[in-house]
């Protein structure tokens, strides 16, 4: 069943089109990931999903209906935080609730189970601004959980914050789709995507430009290969010089590695090899991966996801 289904989605701000005959269908009981390039629609299109924004034109079905119709089922968390810092955390909370109409104590067991579940319980009276970062983005998630919603839409909860509270985020997302909750997950992180998405849909200029599992994106590039080498001294070398190495279509240079993306049908080890030889580098190691998603994205846009 899809829980989300988008059909020729197009939205404009005045001439410019940030949103343009977008496709995309997501099923119950998913962690979709949504990836492009800064200014690719991703965030016009989530607030379109969200109705905080209304298409210029095209469909939104959230269970078959309308959005209007079945917003009280949807979580989300915008990518800025959006909390009171004067408030507690369990005010914040509660404000949020109230807004979803909960009342009583289904607002009392909505908080508390919100608080708990982000692991902010034991400080649900602090005021949001004595917290960390990370624990402002975990309170973001605890107001768009706070009415159980059947979705969950967020759209890059892991900027800014140290790598306990971005684990803890991840494996709540985990644990929430454990229990049948469906995730729209934007990030620009790509390992964050490969550790938790069923799926994945590359969005660029506005439109789905390719979607499916991992391996599904990945085999839509395997005309490529992937060649790491280690070396002793890599400024000695210039990255231009090896992409223009017959064959080469992208190439990266991190302290000592060296990361050669290639055409399959181009032989050019040697070359390469040539190359660092003859900037008397000497070669540690040479070995080849396989063709990540990081390698999809930029072939398929032309830019990296952080970019």
């Amino acid at each position: 069943m899809n829980v989300i289904q988008i059909d020729n989605l197009v939205k404009k701000f005045g001439d410019y089109t940030a949103v343009n005959g977008l496709n995309l269908s997501i099923e119950k009981g998913e962690v979709f990931g949504l990836l492009g390039p800064n200014g690719a629609g991703k965030s016009t299109t989530i607030n379109l999903v969200c109705g905080l924004l209304h298409a210029t034109s095209g469909n939104i079905r959230l269970f078959g209906n309308k959005v209007e119709d079945e917003k009280r089922k949807l979580g989300f968390v915008p990518q800025n935080i959006a909390l009171y810092d004067n408030f507690t955390a369990y005010e914040n909370v509660k404000f949020f609730g109230e807004l979803y109409g909960l009342k009583g104590k289904e607002l009392e067991n909505g908080i508390d189970e919100a608080l708990e579940f982000t692991g902010l319980s034991d400080v649900k009276r602090k005021k949001a601004k004595t917290f960390s970062g990370g624990m402002l983005r975990r309170l973001n998630i605890a107001t768009a959980l706070v009415h159980q919603p059947q979705i969950l839409i967020m759209d890059e909860p892991t900027v800014g914050i140290d790598p306990q509270s971005r684990n803890h985020i991840l494996k709540s997302v985990q644990r929430l789709n454990e229990k049948g909750v469906t995730i729209v997950y934007t990030t620009h992180y790509m390992e964050e995507v490969e550790a938790i998405c069923n799926r994945i849909a590359i969005i660029d200029k506005g439109q789905v430009i390719a979607s499916g599992t991992k391996k599904e994106l990945t085999d839509l590039i395997s005309d490529k290969k992937s060649l790491q080498l280690t070396v002793d001294d890599a400024l000695e070398l210039d990255k231009e010089a090896i992409s223009h190495i017959d064959g080469v279509v992208n190439v990266e240079i991190n302290d000592n590695l060296i990361q050669v993306e290639s055409l399959k049908e181009n032989d050019n080890l040697n070359a390469i090899i040539a190359y660092v030889n003859s900037k008397n580098v000497k070669i540690r190691s040479i070995g080849t991966t396989d063709v990540t998603l990081e390698t999809v994205f930029l072939t398929l846009t032309g830019r990296k996801l952080r970019d």
